[in-house]
């Protein structure tokens, strides 16, 4: 299975990028791991609606020249479906026996993600109603995906 990370802005801190890292590493026993960014637009504190809108329909327009029309397209959306760890893992495990071979998660800037990209997803899924900084849920989403191939497999995870 190919699983692609597109995201909205890069790494900044060391941190981030090492936590990263070796999530990248230990995930590549299951999959191959392809990670994605596009160019965030800078937010004016003053922006109204419409200022908004833009900047993520010019997002959305960078994302969507790397979504493939045969890729399933999960968006990490505040609104998407709650699941457990163990409910995540049973959903990425059936689209892998539906034949969906190659898995986009999209993280979206800070503003959130535009029309097009959100009418083009499969599934919109959430890790809870809080909302998080983008950059540091690269790394909560590639935990929870290697949680995921951890259980299917069987292997010990902390509960």
């Amino acid at each position: 299975m190919k699983v692609t990370i597109l995201t909205v802005g890069k790494l900044k801190e060391k941190y981030l990028r090492d936590a990263v890292a070796e999530y990248s590493k230990r995930l590549s026993r299951y999959c191959k791991l392809e990670i994605l960014e596009v160019a965030d637009e800078k937010v004016p504190e003053n922006a109204g609606p419409a200022a908004e809108e833009a900047i993520r329909q010019k997002e959305g327009e960078r994302l969507m020249k790397y979504i493939r029309s045969d890729a399933y397209v999960i968006t990490l959306e505040i609104g998407g479906a709650m699941l457990d760890s163990v409910e995540f893992s049973r959903k990425v495990e059936q689209l892998g026996v539906q034949g969906k071979s190659h898995l986009i998660f999209v993280i979206g800037g800070s503003i959130g993600l535009g029309k097009e990209i959100l009418d083009r997803s499969d599934y919109a899924l959430s890790f809870s109603r809080m909302t998080f900084p983008h950059q540091l849920m690269r790394v909560i989403l590639l935990e929870q995906i290697y949680r995921g191939f951890r259980i299917a497999e069987g292997a010990p995870y902390h509960k």
